[in-house]
């Protein structure tokens, strides 16, 4: 097939802001996990699916299976459902609202 590119499995991006390895970014409607670090305006590979241990939002307990959205002001994962914050995936695994890391279901498209 001549049209081909890739796999989608790792992207060539330009960070939006400062990324760190690990850490989520939002581009558009695209949301992807970084590789490696980056600072903004540079190039970086993002992972658009997957599983990762991401930073969370705390006071908020999780259940397995919940929608988690991101919160590209405190660059984190929440439950909470707002007009600036993306659908990005859900939880894997309940998470107890005192935790700083969640594991996350990233689903590429952030709605």
């Amino acid at each position: 097939m001549r049209n081909f590119i890739q796999t989608g499995e790792s992207l060539a991006l330009v960070a939006p802001y400062i990324v760190a390895p690990g850490g989520g970014a939002l581009i558009g409607s695209l949301f992807v996990v970084a590789k490696s670090a980056a600072l903004a305006g540079a190039a970086f590979e993002g992972m658009p699916r997957g599983v990762f241990d991401m930073a969370k939002a705390t006071g908020q307990a999780w259940t397995a299976g919940i929608k988690l959205y991101w919160d590209d002001t405190a660059r984190n994962v929440t439950t909470a459902v707002g007009t600036v914050n993306k659908l990005i995936g859900t939880s894997t695994q309940a998470q107890a609202s005192a935790d700083v890391i969640g594991r996350v279901y990233v689903m590429g498209l952030a709605a």
